[in-house]
């Protein structure tokens, strides 16, 4: 395992900033819309290409959308989604970890308690992923900390983003905890609570027979989707002038709002950047999994859907804080 003394040390290059690669001619407000279009047509193509793998699977225990209301509030959601992904100026690869994230644990509870296959999962989840990735990478330029090679000055903590033991272990990491909390819910109050609350499972063993070695090994895809999400980019994180400033704070002259606003607000860059990505993992989260959950699956409660949601937005809250407390230490700018 990494310490974390090790991941503070490392060279730290001066070396000036590079120019950004040219973004599209096309205005931001265009490029929105033609994400959201791409989106939904890319996703309607994705699943007519594996229906022929998933045929039945999922029907089969799937609650039928009535009405014109509730299949504008789907896809209203999934419009939402991608906006909130743009208006956060988040990347390709940003946006494809955060529905990895977000969408699996509705696919995990159909695998797990109600017997559809696990092509059937990861058909599914591979055209929510690749429906939002191929856009966002066409229509939007990719942050320098997800590159392959990092560029010297476009980045803070560079030595960290490029360090392989530290991409290993910030993968195991984020698994093991999802790993652990989900091991813990099978355990102990989940199981009793699916059987009260969702009517029709097929099959709730799979909660009393779960291995924590395996869940860990399973869990690895998620790992990787929450370091992309969550470690990488607030590590890599640069100060701005606006952070610049309020790290110069002065208690004797700070107005009483400004005073205010940094006790609240007065974190590092990277500190604040993990905060806000972790929240709008949770939020978007929760909300996905409680809306697919409850929505589509037939014979699922309200409440059910709200504590199957409860135990990833605990993993993820989890996971979010163990990122900030690795990297709280000497050496590590923002």
């Amino acid at each position: 395992m990494v310490s974390r003394k090790k991941m503070a040390n490392g060279p730290t290059s001066k070396a000036p900033i590079l120019a950004p690669v040219p973004t599209s001619r096309l205005s931001p407000s265009l490029r929105f819309l033609l994400v959201i279009f791409s989106n939904l047509v890319l996703t309607a193509s994705l699943i007519s290409m594996t229906a022929q793998f998933t045929a039945g699977d999922v029907s089969s225990v799937s609650r039928r959308v009535e009405g014109w209301g509730e299949i504008l509030g789907l896809v209203g959601w999934r419009a939402a989604e991608i906006a909130v992904a743009w208006v956060a100026e988040y990347d390709n690869v940003d946006v494809a970890s955060l529905v990895l994230l977000s969408h699996m644990p509705h696919l995990y509870l159909l695998t797990t308690f109600y017997g559809v296959r696990p092509t059937t999962m990861l058909a599914t989840l591979s055209v929510d992923v690749l429906a939002t990735y191929i856009p966002f990478r066409l229509l939007r330029n990719v942050s320098p900390t997800h590159l392959t090679e990092v560029p010297k000055g476009a980045v803070a903590n560079r030595s960290l983003l490029t360090d392989s033991m530290i991409k290993v272990f910030t993968v195991i990491l984020p698994a093991s905890i999802y790993a652990v909390v989900v091991f813990g819910s099978f355990g102990s109050w989940l199981p009793v609570y699916l059987v009260i609350h969702f009517d029709g499972l097929k099959d709730i063993s799979a909660a009393h027979s779960a291995a924590l070695p395996y869940l860990m090994m399973s869990f690895l895809p998620v790992g990787y989707a929450a370091r992309e999400f969550l470690f990488t980019p607030t590590i890599g994180a640069k100060r701005g002038l606006g952070d610049i400033k309020g790290s110069a704070f002065n208690p004797e002259t700070a107005s009483l709002s400004e005073t205010v606003y940094y006790n609240i607000w007065g974190y590092s860059k990277r500190t604040k950047s993990l905060i806000q990505r972790t929240g709008t993992l949770v939020a978007i989260g929760s909300f996905n999994t409680w809306l697919q959950t409850y929505v589509t699956i037939e014979g699922a409660e309200g409440y059910g859907a709200a504590g199957w949601a409860s135990v990833w937005a605990l993993a993820a809250t989890i996971t979010g804080a163990a990122f900030w407390w690795i990297g709280d230490v000497e050496g590590v700018s923002n």
